[in-house]
C-alpha cells in the first residue's frame, strides 16, 4: 500500500504546527538533553502529531521515536515482524530554534523486513522565501520525489564536488579532511540537520533552494543514531548509492540492532559508489 496519502496528510498538518512554533521561537524554552543535543516543546508535539496519523491508519504499529525517552530493551520492536516505522520529529533542533536558519526537517521511515522501504522528509522552510520542500523515496521502485514530482538523482558531478563530513565544533581537522582536498572535494564540516545532507546526497536541491545548496557526493558520519539515518539510507537505496560503513561492511538491520533502546551505527558512509570506493581507501 502506498504511503503517499499518509505524507501528504503529515504534511497538511505539521506546516501549520512549524509556522506557530517558528513565529515566536525567541521565547520557546531549550532544554540540553544528556547526549547535549537539545530538546523543545516542538519536538514532543511534532513527535505527538506524527505517531497519531500512523496509528490513524496502523492502530498496532511499532514504532521507535526518537522521544519516546526509551532506556529498555523495544520488545515490541524485537518481536515484530520487520515492519517497524522510525521517527525523528524535528532533525536538526540546533538549526530550529535559531530563528534565521532553515536546515531542519521532520522524517518518517518504514522498514519491511528490517530495511528502510519508504520514507518522508519535511523541511518546512528550505525552499526559496522560507517555502517547504517535501521529500519522499520509495526505495522498491527507485522513485524519488520533490514536491509530489518524480525527481531523477543528481547528474555526473559538476566542477564543484562536496562531501559532508561534519565534525563537533572546535574538533581538529581529520586525516580525511586534507586527502579530501587534495582529491579536489570540498567539505561541508559544520553540523545541521543529517538527513537534510543526506538528501543532498540522493537529490540534487540546488535549484530549489536560495541560496543554492549544492549536492553532496558522500555523506560520512560516525555514531550516526537511527532516527538521524535510516530515512537518507532509504533515499540512497532508491537513488541508487552504497550505502555502508567506514569499513565497508553493510549496515546492520536486524531485530536485535533496532530493539536497542537507542540504536547507532557506528559509523555510515553514502554515495556514489564511485566515491565510496575512494573514500574507503582513503584515509579516514
Amino acid at each position: 500500500m502506498s504511503a503517499a496519502p499518509l505524507w501528504d496528510a503529515l504534511t497538511e498538518r505539521l506546516l501549520p504546527v512549524f509556522t506557530e512554533y517558528r513565529s515566536h521561537i525567541a521565547d520557546l524554552p531549550v532544554e540540553v538533553k544528556a547526549d547535549k543535543t537539545l530538546l523543545t516543546e516542538a519536538d514532543v508535539s511534532v513527535q505527538r502529531i506524527i505517531i497519531d496519523a500512523i496509528r490513524a491508519t496502523e492502530p498496532d504499529a511499532v514504532i521507535i521515536a526518537e522521544e519516546d525517552e526509551r532506556q529498555d530493551l523495544r520488545e515490541e520492536v524485537a518481536s515484530a515482524d520487520g515492519r517497524v516505522w522510525v521517527i525523528d520529529p524535528i532533525d536538526g533542533t540546533a538549526e530550529f530554534v535559531q530563528e534565521e536558519r532553515v536546515e531542519f526537517c521532520s522524517v518518517v521511515c518504514l522498514l519491511e523486513d528490517w530495511q528502510p522501504v519508504s520514507a518522508f522528509v519535511l523541511a518546512p522552510e528550505l525552499g526559496p522565501g522560507r517555502t517547504p520542500l517535501v521529500v519522499t523515496a520509495d526505495a522498491a521502485e527507485h522513485r524519488l520525489t520533490l514536491n509530489g514530482d518524480a525527481v531523477a538523482p543528481p547528474a555526473a558531478p559538476g566542477p564543484d564536488r562536496w562531501i559532508s563530513a561534519t565534525r563537533s565544533a572546535g574538533a581538529p581537522p581529520r586525516d580525511f579532511d586534507p586527502a579530501a582536498g587534495q582529491a579536489g572535494f570540498r567539505l561541508k564540516t559544520r553540523t545541521t540537520s543529517q538527513t537534510l545532507d543526506m538528501v543532498r546526497a540522493a537529490v540534487d536541491l540546488s535549484h530549489h533552494t536560495d541560496p543554492s545548496l549544492p549536492p553532496f557526493e558522500l555523506f560520512w558520519r560516525r555514531r550516526q543514531k537511527v532516527w538521524d539515518g535510516i530515512a537518507g539510507l532509504c533515499l540512497g537505496t532508491a537513488a541508487g548509492l552504497r550505502h555502508c560503513d567506514e569499513d565497508g561492511t553493510p549496515l546492520p538491520a536486524s531485530p536485535a540492532f533496532f530493539s536497542q533502546a537507542e540504536p547507532v551505527f557506528a559509523s555510515t558512509v553514502m554515495g556514489r559508489p564511485e566515491v565510496v570506493s575512494w573514500f574507503l581507501d582513503a584515509p579516514h
